[in-house]
């Protein structure tokens, strides 16, 4: 079969032949897969930068998640199991543990753009932040694909307000479209942006950060510090690293309000619950309710496929 195949961590994947996966359990079973999403996590494990990767192990087939179709025609959007190659391929091991069964219809490209970086905030609310209904949300990085599904889903789970905070002006501009109530610029001066944290995200009861670094250090003193009542508790949940991998964050900061930090991503969430949220998420991306445009481009041109960046709100689906 045809896949792709990273054999360097230093160049993308090429399309080669290699020997289709042999079911290792009796839960696996093999699909033949109709669309597998680039992420961002599978370019960082594909250049060995991400928190799982398993450093030295090429060549592998990347991708880590996709819709793939049994030979009973049953259609499956399954997280591939850590120890079998990846999806970017003609036929992959879905790992039934770790798969969901989708109804006949679904559009198998949207599912493959939208679950991944859907499921980082769906995951968050659901299991981490534990929103309320009315609750007001803030999320740093809303201008990122993933960002921009979260001020939808944050919406469509219950929030009653939702602040989108983002570099990309282009990007921050479509969000109100999309359900934001405010939007705040962090590539402007630092004390404005400082301030409009603070009046527009300082009563915030959920914080979705997929920045860390610099901006989140500034960020979170603004909001902290601004909030009308410190002892209200308020749920950060770290999510991506965007901007940076560490912060430094001063002890008073913890002391002086309700502050609870947690992150969200694997490990922190068990597969078996990250799969139990699976198909709602699932419903709400065939139905049309989140706005996704995915850009289906053939297995062949993986290659250029890496290299070329994809348009805002846009994510590429590798099909065969």
């Amino acid at each position: 079969m045809h896949a792709a195949l990273v054999r360097s961590f230093d160049a993308p994947p090429r399309y080669e032949t290699v020997e289709a996966p042999t079911p290792r359990t009796e839960d696996h079973v093999l699909v033949d897969v109709l669309a597998a999403g680039l992420h961002p996590r599978v370019r960082s494990d594909a250049n060995g930068s991400h928190y799982t990767t398993s450093a030295g192990k090429l060549p592998f087939v990347p991708g880590i998640d996709a819709v793939g179709r049994t030979e009973d025609g049953e259609l499956l959007y399954f997280v591939a199991p850590d120890d079998v190659p990846g999806t970017m391929a003609g036929k992959a091991l879905a790992d039934r543990r770790r798969a969901v069964v989708l109804p006949a219809g679904t559009d198998p490209v949207a599912v493959a753009a939208a679950m991944n970086p859907g499921m980082s905030s769906w995951v968050a609310l659901r299991r981490r932040a534990h929103l309320e209904p009315g609750g007001k949300v803030l999320i740093l990085g809303a201008t990122g694909n993933a960002g921009m599904l979260a001020v939808q889903i944050a919406k469509h789970l219950g929030a009653g307000e939702v602040v989108a905070a983002g570099r990309n002006a282009a990007r921050l501009a479509l969000l109100p479209g999309l359900g934001a109530d405010a939007t705040v610029p962090l590539a402007g001066d630092p004390a404005a942006t400082a301030d409009a944290l603070g009046r527009d995200a300082g009563d915030a009861d959920v914080v979705l950060d997929y920045l860390w670094g610099p901006v989140t250090e500034s960020a979170m003193r603004a909001v902290l510090t601004a909030r009308p009542d410190r002892a209200k508790p308020l749920a950060w949940v770290q999510i991506g690293a965007v901007a940076g991998p560490g912060i430094t964050l001063p002890s008073a900061l913890l002391r002086g309000a309700a502050l609870q930090l947690t992150g969200s991503g694997q490990g922190s969430v068990s597969t078996a619950g990250i799969l139990a949220e699976l198909p709602a998420l699932a419903a709400h991306i065939t139905s049309g309710r989140l706005a996704v445009t995915p850009v289906p481009v053939p297995l062949k041109d993986v290659e250029s496929a890496w290299t070329s960046p994809a348009a805002p709100g846009h994510r590429v689906v590798l099909t065969p």
